[in-house]
């Protein structure tokens, strides 16, 4: 497997990076999760605007301009022959003191691996549990995919310990914000549903690919706040990410939930997106 690593293209077992590097000591940078398919980078473009937004709030200058990015992308796959997989693009301040303080001088190491895509079962349903880890409601940082994702983690293993597929985070004013792997949508009255931004929410790639499908359909759309209570009057609830699209939920707190026709149409408009990338 080769690796991109600052500007070079590197067996995976000679990709490494220094014990200083500040991604490793803090979590002082960024990732993205890019699925690719046919070769093509899906909505690469908007996944490296976020990140440009993500190191400018950080200050951490990038090396590479986004046309780089995408060209270095490109080679990658293609060294590789891995037309369908996942790429993961990862920023950091780089190397630098031990200490807090950034140095200002310092030299950011940017990093991309291809890692092999799931299979997309169209059968694939999730069973979903409210996680008692909290996510803070006003944190500027969850605009950004930064590399903490201590909390998810936590709520991802606490899922898994109780026998579920997924964790939902409610935010620090008891509110659905999302869930560990990626966005909530749910379905009510024939409305598509999803959680506004500045609520404790990543706004997600995919999670605005769905906002776009629900337009060309011509199906409403709502970003409302809601309880995690108030989601068992909803008429079907699914998951959105990166790596496997739109997942259904079947079962929400031990509770079964009613599939909706809409999650199905949404589901296929959006494979048809993803083939034609």
């Amino acid at each position: 497997m080769m690796v991109f690593l600052n500007g070079q293209f590197v067996p995976e077992s000679q990709a490494v990076v220094p014990v200083n590097d500040r991604g490793f000591l803090y979590g002082d940078g960024l990732f993205e999760t890019v699925r690719v398919a046919d070769g093509r980078p899906f909505r690469l473009a908007q996944h490296l605007e976020r990140l440009a937004r993500g190191a400018d709030y950080l200050k951490i200058p990038c090396p590479f301009s986004p046309g780089e990015l995408q060209d270095f992308a490109g080679q990658l796959i293609e060294q590789n022959r891995m037309p369908d997989a996942i790429l993961r693009l990862t920023l950091t301040r780089g190397p630098g003191e031990r200490g807090y303080m950034p140095v200002t001088d310092g030299r950011p190491t940017v990093v991309m691996t291809l890692h092999p895509a799931p299979i997309l079962e169209p059968t694939l349903q999730w069973n979903l549990i409210a996680s008692s880890y909290r996510v803070l409601a006003a944190d500027p940082l969850s605009s950004f995919k930064t590399l903490n994702k201590l909390t998810h983690i936590l709520a991802r293993q606490e899922a898994v310990a109780r026998g579920a597929d997924e964790a939902l985070l409610i935010n620090s004013n008891g509110e659905v914000a999302e869930t560990a792997g990626g966005n909530l949508f749910w379905v009510y009255q024939d409305s598509i549903c999803t959680v506004p931004t500045g609520r404790g929410i990543l706004p997600g790639i995919t999670r605005a690919v769905v906002l776009e499908i629900c337009q060309t359909l011509g199906l409403s759309t709502n970003k409302r706040v809601i309880k995690p209570e108030a989601l068992r009057n909803s008429e079907g609830i699914f998951i959105t990410q990166s790596a496997l699209g739109i997942v259904p939920v079947a079962v929400f707190n031990d509770e079964p939930v009613a599939p909706s026709p809409l999650t199905g149409q949404i589901a296929g408009a959006y494979a048809e997106l993803l083939g034609k990338s």
